[in-house]
């Protein structure tokens, strides 16, 4: 059984709680270059060293945000892909929810999947980042799952560029379970495409084209049905729900 905390820890869980929620709200309404420690001191009503206690610099900070945000995503795409008991209609769920969540979150959104080009997408000590992988998984154990039930086309491995093929076996031994090449290398390309679509959605780059992304979201997602061999399942998401942003 877990000891209770002392006052102390409590009082430091939720000043770590707010500096959180003040550094989110500051990201919203200032943009990343307004996340500083004396500025959020400052809107705490806090002194910035003080603040200093709890985060050794600007990066530390961000990158806990970073990790906090990514688990709320994850937990969202968890929720729904949990709500439903068919295998094709768990992943058309966490697909849909995967963009509802970023065009409700945009400025959450782009710093999370522009972390990684800072750095801060990875523990300072180097090792796997739990987030990240938990996040990974949601779409990773779905797509190995239908694989393993429903084999969908996949290229030999002799059909994959050699230096492809090297990239996709380093990354394929961090699977918990021995799959093709060749499934590796569709899960990467169908994850491009989803996340390609969604990300120049929520950054304005489809709109010298589109007034309202939704319906082309729901054509990649029903072309990437083709390709998982799962179109007859594929269902069009009810008016409202999820159809447009």
């Amino acid at each position: 059984m877990t000891a209770p905390l002392t006052r102390r820890e409590r009082l430091r869980a939720e000043t770590v709680e707010e500096i959180q929620t003040t550094a989110r709200r500051m990201l919203v309404t200032e943009g990343y270059d307004g996340l500083s420690l004396r500025a959020i001191a400052r809107a705490m009503g806090m002194s910035a060293p003080a603040l200093y206690r709890y985060y050794a610099s600007r990066e530390d900070l961000i990158a806990a945000l970073v990790a906090e945000l990514k688990l709320e995503l994850t937990e969202s795409l968890e929720q729904v892909r949990d709500a439903e008991t068919e295998l094709v209609k768990k992943l058309l769920a966490v697909s849909r929810e995967f963009r509802r969540w970023a065009m409700a979150y945009p400025a959450e959104f782009t710093l999370v999947f522009t972390s990684s080009a800072i750095g801060l997408d990875r523990p300072s000590d180097g090792s796997v980042d739990p987030t990240g992988e938990r996040f990974g998984q949601v779409f990773g154990n779905l797509i190995t799952e239908l694989f393993l039930t429903r084999p969908f086309p996949i290229p030999a491995d002799d059909e994959i560029e050699p230096q492809l093929r090297e990239q996709l076996q380093t990354w394929n031994d961090c699977f918990p379970q021995p799959l093709p090449l060749g499934v590796t290398q569709v899960f990467l390309s169908a994850w491009i495409r989803l996340y390609g679509t969604v990300s120049m959605e929520v950054f304005g780059q489809l709109k010298f084209a589109l007034s309202d992304a939704g319906p082309m979201f729901e054509a990649e997602l029903r072309s990437l049905a083709d390709v998982l061999g799962i179109s007859e399942l594929y269902r069009a998401p009810a008016i409202g729900d999820g159809w447009s942003a």
